[in-house]
């Protein structure tokens, strides 16, 4: 166990970049020497053995176990880099430029990583897709030119080409791991023609492709190998969806071939909508799908798309499996909450859920205990850092870094970790950087939500028409249960809006003629028919029969009584200032028994009524006997 790589990360930020130990203690790697300028990025080797990252001024090359500086490489404006499988070999990218004499040029390089050496340089303009792809073994080298597909021997760099092949439109390509390699070429959809994928083998590949699968609606895809190189999956996708159903693209099919040529099929999707995710399990037998509008559903199947396993509907697009293919992670990540649902693959059981909200990149460790999850900068400039989950769901370790760009687990081979055990491993203890966390952190106050009170209603006292008992629905706040046009209570003094700080003073007395004259303009029949009714509508004030859409009556009359006693100007409909507690309570609770019929009624029909409306309705012999007490009967 001496020899077992320790667990460590690396993170880099707008200021800073660094190594930090794994579990339990999470301590920074002192013997780490960070640059004095920010970095541009970072990458370990797939094995582990080396960390390197780009400076404006050059390349460093790290060993990882111990942070020592192993090579400098003097390299100005390096924006990318890439180890091969092995770490035998270092590439690097910068983006291209006119020479002075004409020439082009040579932006991707590859180095020697041990001694620092050139080995050989290439042009390559894009920046998506520079990567030379390796055999496991590094026996063998591709590259994308064109539609030519270049095969190196990167033992053999200066000798050249070894093998070449000429693919008519071919736009990317995806060599497969394994012992067998075998080479995925994508030719995407163009005037009319169908798109395809062609599968090579890499020693072979002037011969026929062993398989290939033409199909519309594919722009652009992804293509995933499993981890021994004899199954594909491929997604493609269109640029624009046709539905107007998607920003990103409709989704034209989602495909399983084999590389042998004895295989083929569409996977069937049962759920309308995009491919969010997939991925495949280490095992090389089974892969997880994340598919349709959301919610989204989640299905295991196995290496002939046949369902394993049905995880349900949910509010995710982000699935991966642990190294070991113990564990599932299902997550909803981006516009998402960020809920983490971990799996056991066993037993098919949810083992926790964990809230890793606003996070935009997860990772497994190696040993496929922890989970690292971290939001970085541009996606979102606040709340930055790094936090990693125990797979039962406890907090392990928190990190806040301030515009955190990337972070990654050290990659370490499965085999030099611990096997994952049988039953799931308890939780160790959480580093004290959670309990920092937590000292520091500011408690979100929940505070309880009211009814709704529109804007001139606000800070101020609520008056009935804004308030509703706690049985009663929304939609009976309003009077009568139909919308009132009235000003808001308190805002309005003798009819004029009032102003803060504004001299007061006193309202315009109306003549008798006015009301006369204000009715001339009306014409028609209904303006007679107003003045027949005029000496009804004067009852309840002078203003009564100008607004007749607007003014609502409280039940039980008990308008007419305020009218009589303050004068001709009724009250703000909906209001309480001319009502005495009596009156107030009397229509209240006239409200709850003309609410206790409607359901009466409904339930007469056959309508299904809830708990609380069966509830309301036993209120009813109660309600009637307090009005009986209030010297009433209704």
């Amino acid at each position: 166990m001496a020899s077992q790589p320790s667990q460590q990360y690396a993170y880099r930020a707008q200021k800073s970049i660094g190594l930090v130990g794994g579990t339990p203690n999470y301590d920074h790697i002192d013997s780490f020497q960070p640059p004095d300028v920010p970095a541009r990025t970072f990458k370990y080797s797939s094995d582990g053995r080396l960390f390197a990252y780009a400076i404006p001024t050059g390349v460093r090359i790290y060993q990882a176990e111990s942070a020592q500086l192993l090579q400098e490489l003097s390299l100005p404006n390096i924006v990318e880099i890439s180890f091969s499988p092995r770490g035998t070999y270092l590439s690097t990218w910068e983006r291209p430029v006119k020479l002075e004499d004409g020439s082009q040029h040579k932006n991707l390089r590859i180095f020697s990583a041990s001694t620092g050496e050139e080995l050989v340089a290439f042009s390559q303009k894009s920046q998506e897709g520079w990567e030379l792809q390796y055999t496991i073994s590094e026996s063998h080298a591709v590259r994308l030119v064109g539609q030519e597909i270049q095969v190196f021997r990167p033992a053999e760099w200066s000798k050249g080409l070894v093998d070449k092949l000429k693919v008519e439109g071919a736009t990317s390509i995806t060599l497969s791991p394994g012992l067998n390699p075998s080479l995925a070429v994508f030719v995407a959809e163009k005037k009319g023609q169908p798109a395809s994928v062609k599968i090579y083998s890499l020693t072979a590949l002037g011969a026929p492709p062993t398989c290939q699968k033409t199909f519309f609606k594919a722009q652009r895809s992804t293509i995933k190998w499993n981890t021994l190189g004899t199954q594909v999956l491929i997604l493609t996708q269109t640029d624009v969806d046709q539905a107007n159903k998607s920003y990103y693209g409709e989704t034209g099919g989602f495909y399983l071939l084999s590389a042998a040529g004895n295989f083929e099929c569409r996977v069937t999707l049962d759920k309308d909508g995009p491919v969010h995710d997939f991925a495949w399990s280490p095992n090389s037998k089974e892969f997880g799908v994340i598919y349709g509008y959301m919610p989204a559903k989640t299905m295991l199947f196995d290496q002939r798309a046949r369902t394993l396993h049905d995880f349900g509907t949910a509010f995710c697009n982000f699935i991966s499996l642990n190294p070991q293919g113990r564990l599932i992670a299902i997550a909803g990540f981006g516009n998402l909450a960020g809920k983490v649902d971990i799996y056991d693959r066993r037993t098919l059981n949810k083992i926790t859920s964990i809230d890793a909200s606003n996070t935009s990149h997860c990772e497994w460790s190696p040993d496929g205990r922890f989970l690292l999850t971290a939001t970085l900068s541009p996606r979102l400039r606040v709340d930055n850092g790094i936090k990693v989950w125990h797979c039962t769901g406890p907090l392990m370790h928190v990190q806040p870094i301030e515009e955190l760009y990337q972070t990654s687990w050290r990659p370490i081979p499965v085999d030099a970790v611990p096997p994952f055990p049988q039953a799931i491993p308890a939780a160790p203890t959480p580093a004290t950087s959670v309990q920092q966390h937590a000292a520091v952190a500011k408690p979100t106050p929940t505070k309880p939500a009211g009814a709704y009170r529109p804007p001139g209603a606000r800070g101020l006292e609520a008056s009935s028409a804004y308030k509703r008992d706690d049985d009663t629905p929304s939609g009976g706040s309003t009077p009568n249960g139909r919308f009132s046009r009235s000003p808001a209570p308190g805002r309005f003094q003798n009819g004029r809006r009032h102003v803060p700080g504004a001299p007061t003073s006193p309202s315009p007395v109306r003549q008798p003629g006015d009301q006369d004259k204000r009715g001339r303009k009306k014409k028609g029949p209904r303006e007679g028919g107003k003045r027949d009714g005029g000496a009804g509508a004067g009852a309840l004030g002078g203003e009564g029969s100008a607004r007749p859409s607007i003014d609502i009556p409280p039940p039980n009359g008990s308008v007419d009584a305020v009218a009589g006693a303050n004068g001709s100007v009724p009250p703000t409909p909906g209001g309480d200032n001319g009502l005495d507690p009596t009156a107030k309570k009397v229509r209240n609770l006239n409200k709850k028994l003309k609410a206790i019929e409607e359901l009466k009624e409904k339930q007469k029909k056959g309508e299904r009524l809830e708990a609380t409306q069966l509830k309301k309705i036993d209120t009813e012999a109660e309600i009637r006997k307090e009005l009986a007490g209030l010297g009433l009967t209704s």
